[in-house]
């Protein structure tokens, strides 16, 4: 049985190491469990402006129980702009899907109205239809969105919601993607209008599809000196160093044999993972391991016994004081709660 992160032994090497970004960006995301909806179609007039609701406010109208809410926006028709409180100002035009990670406070559309009206003022009361709609402007120019949400666990240190920026603004341009995303949409209506959503299996998945395919595109959109867990994927050395730790989890990782993988040093490899994510190689491994493991405890029977070794630790005792100091509860309470 592998020893406990913090004291790796040498292995022979084993897989290969080559992983496009999207392949990455999936395994990323598979200790999180998700839910959520396409919940609202909003249409919009010249001139038009909104104040977004405060999180807390967010979380009380989707029922969140604490768990972090992803607000997404699909952009239908028209243009507007987003401009964001903790700072950045954003354009919007038909195509575009705008994501707010951590439902960040912003205001969106007509940047000239002085005061735009608060979101939660134009929200139908609930209980809310399949997919509700809201109308509001001026009668000039129209525009419109799809609006969704997801809820996932915020788990402490997950890769890559700690790294994602509080706005990410994806541009389809027509290719694969806006294609599948104007096919959803006009399903996501077809299915709210005849009010059959209720149980269908797209429908509970589209929200946490699309998010992941936003994902992928807005990797591939990333500019050279970007930073961060996204833009680590397109780095050879981290990349290829994040696709072994991925896919081996419980493998007995050293530091020699992550550079191995890498075809790198050990020098250069710890600089960049340090540049990147701000983080040792084996830093990471571990917090990645306790992610796995996380999810585990809340999705099956396993024994910690059992977790503990899917993981990689040699006991226990190591893996319950690893989770404990980096979760900050026992894996015991974390399963109960």
């Amino acid at each position: 049985m592998p020893a406990q992160p913090e004291d790796l032994t040498d292995q022979p090497a084993t897989p290969a190491d080559g992983a496009s970004s999207d392949q990455l960006v999936r395994e990323g995301l598979r200790c999180l469990q998700f839910s959520g909806a396409l919940f609202l179609r909003a249409s919009f007039s010249a001139p038009w402006a909104y104040r977004s609701a405060e999180a807390r406010a967010i979380s009380e109208m989707v029922r969140s129980a604490g768990r972090r809410v992803i607000m997404f926006h699909i952009f239908t028709e028209g243009q507007c702009r987003v401009q964001l409180d903790r700072g950045g100002i954003h354009e919007l035009r038909a195509g575009d899907i705008a994501i707010f990670p951590d439902s960040d406070n912003h205001s969106m559309g007509d940047p000239a109205i002085e005061r735009p009206v608060p979101a939660i003022d134009l929200m139908p009361p609930q209980p809310w239809g399949p997919v509700s709609v809201i109308r509001h402007g001026g009668g000039g120019a129209p525009s419109s969105m799809i609006c969704g949400y997801l809820l996932c666990d915020d788990l402490p240190l997950h890769p890559v919601l700690a790294s994602l920026p509080p706005f990410m603004r994806v541009r389809p341009s027509g290719g694969p993607l806006a294609k599948w995303v104007e096919a959803s949409i006009h399903y996501a209506i077809h299915a709210a209008e005849s009010r059959e959503p209720v149980g269908d299996p797209l429908m509970q998945r589209l929200p946490e599809l699309l998010f992941t395919e936003c994902l992928c595109e807005f990797v591939r959109q990333q500019p050279a000196d970007e930073t961060g867990w996204l833009a680590a994927l397109r780095d050879a050395v981290v990349g290829r160093a994040l696709a072994s730790m991925h896919r081996e989890p419980a493998y007995a990782w050293t530091l020699q044999e992550l550079a191995k993988r890498a075809a790198a040093s050990r020098s250069v490899m710890d600089d960049r993972f340090r540049e990147y994510l701000g983080m040792a190689p084996m830093s990471y491994l571990t917090s990645w391991r306790l992610q796995l493991a996380a999810r585990q405890l809340r999705t099956s029977d396993a024994t910690l016994a059992e977790v503990a070794g899917a993981v990689g630790y040699g006991s226990e005792a190591s893996f319950s004081r690893a989770f404990k100091r980096h979760v900050g509860v026992a894996p015991g309470e974390w399963r109960r709660a």
